[in-house]
């Protein structure tokens, strides 16, 4: 299990999860990505990114002013 880092801050909806998704083809089943982000729409689009690609949402959480989140392979 590898864990990938993904700093997206900075980028406005849709540029946060379309960069998850570029970074999903590398990813392998059991890995983890680290991703934080400061667009106001991330949590709900992160989250609704995963359900749609039937990936594990680990948790998210508030950091210095941005998202923070672990998304399991």
């Amino acid at each position: 299990m590898a864990i990938q880092n993904l700093d997206a801050r900075g980028l406005k909806c849709p540029q946060p999860t379309l960069k998850i998704t570029a970074m999903a083809v590398r990813m392998k089943s059991g890995d983890v990505l680290e991703a934080v982000a400061d667009c106001p729409t991330f949590e709900k689009d992160v989250r609704d990114w995963c359900t749609r690609s039937k990936k594990i949402l680990l948790w998210i959480r508030d950091e210095n002013g941005a998202k923070k989140c672990q998304i399991q392979f």
